[in-house]
């Protein structure tokens, strides 16, 4: 422990002890931060030693502020995005991963309801099966996110829980490297939910989801399950629908059941209708004449992991073909708007009341909502998806 440290740990004790833990929640001198932060590992019991070296040398990485303050957004379209992330090399890695670890994936199934394919996905998607989990110091960014004043309630749990994982000797403070925002591991999960949720795979006495597939596979598989993922039930289903339905009535959050949309004619591609008790919102990414899907409530696992439309459906996609759906049917979508027309279409809807939050050219929840509700009020075919036609016609 360096001299610094030495002379930092009593005052993280004094705070430890009169109950001023939370003095500096955010900002200021970085020393006086990190000491209450020590001092808030000591008060949950770990010891001083360990808290003052999960610390030692932790500074501000400038590079994650600048990513914090311009995190990419999803321009692509869902085929776009989808067509370059659902590969065909990714298919047959993951294929061929299911088979090496049969029997993780046969326990992660067994223990917690959740298929192969839905981990496998997410394990694709993420990290390209753990080749490329991010460069950043761990420890760093979340000393850099939990000293930032702008959301310090969230990285603040997370720094401590990243001292706990060095406490349980599962990580070391001063070469972990992963995600800009601290996600750790072959699957990207935050040191909070592998504390919670951190299961140790291959029986080696750690929870290690940076190097140990089996560890990652059961982890994410139990963190899953805890995001309410039902065993047996489906998540996602390819459809085909008619010209004419009630498209208002599509999008995430419908009040519909699978069998009620079996009636009104939409059909499943792989013509199982066994779920048609269950809730389920008809998506229609790029609008009627493009893709679509029924979505169940095992879906909402994917909007907990990541709010994008497209990237959730994306993967849930994805799932499905591990479990052997064919590549689904493109279609024939309408054209849509560029980014100038979408802020101009954004900058009309909310001078017509709607709320789309910022006005960036982005096809966001918000906007989609507006988009279904002025397609219905002007006559078209509330489908959600935007284009010239409604820009012209607003």
């Amino acid at each position: 422990m360096n001299k610094a440290l030495r002379h930092a740990l009593p005052l993280a004790l004094l705070l430890a002890s009169t109950g001023l833990v939370q003095a500096q929640q955010c900002g200021g001198d970085l020393a006086t931060f990190i000491e209450g932060v020590q001092a808030e590992a000591i008060a949950a019991g770990t010891p001083p030693e360990l808290a003052g070296r999960a610390l030692a040398g932790a500074a501000i990485d400038q590079k994650v502020l600048s990513r914090d303050r311009s995190q990419g957004v999803f321009r692509q379209t869902f085929l776009e995005f989808s067509g370059r992330t659902v590969s065909q090399g990714r298919l047959d890695i993951g294929r061929q991963k299911i088979k090496e670890y049969a029997e993780v994936f046969a326990r992660a199934e067994q223990e917690y309801g959740v298929p192969a394919g839905v981990i496998t996905a997410f394990w694709a998607m993420e990290t390209d099966f753990g080749a490329v989990q991010g460069d950043f110091n761990t420890r760093n960014a979340l000393v850099t996110l939990a000293h930032d004043c702008r959301r310090p309630e969230l990285f603040r749990p997370q720094l401590l829980s990243l001292i706990k994982m060095v406490e349980h000797g599962d990580l070391d403070p001063a070469t972990n490297t992963g995600a800009w925002a601290g996600e750790i591991g072959q699957v990207q999960m935050l040191p909070k939910d592998i504390i919670e949720f951190g299961i140790d795979g291959d029986g080696d006495g750690h929870v290690n989801v940076k190097q140990s597939s089996p560890d990652a596979i059961l982890t994410a598989a139990k963190f899953i399950q805890h995001l309410g993922f039902k065993r047996g039930e489906p998540w996602i289903q390819e459809v085909t629908i008619p010209e004419s339905l009630p498209f208002e009535k599509s999008g995430l959050g419908g009040t519909m059941t699978a069998g009620e949309w079996f009636a009104l004619g939409v059909q499943p591609r792989d013509g199982d209708t066994g779920f048609s008790a269950l809730p389920a919102s008809l998506v229609l990414p790029q609008g009627r004449k493009g893709p679509a899907f029924i979505t169940y409530p095992n879906f909402n696992i994917y909007l907990e992991w990541n709010q994008s439309f497209i990237y959730t459906t994306s993967a849930a996609y994805f799932a499905t073909r591990f479990g052997g759906a064919p590549v689904y049917q493109k279609g024939s979508p309408e054209p849509g708007l560029d980014v100038d027309q979408m802020s101009a279409l954004q900058t009309k809807l909310q001078s017509l009341g709607h709320d789309v939050g910022k006005i960036d050219g982005i096809l966001g929840a918000g906007t989609r909502v507006a988009v279904q509700k002025e397609q219905q009020r002007v006559g078209l075919p509330a489908d959600g998806w935007p284009t010239p036609a409604l820009l012209n016609a607003l």
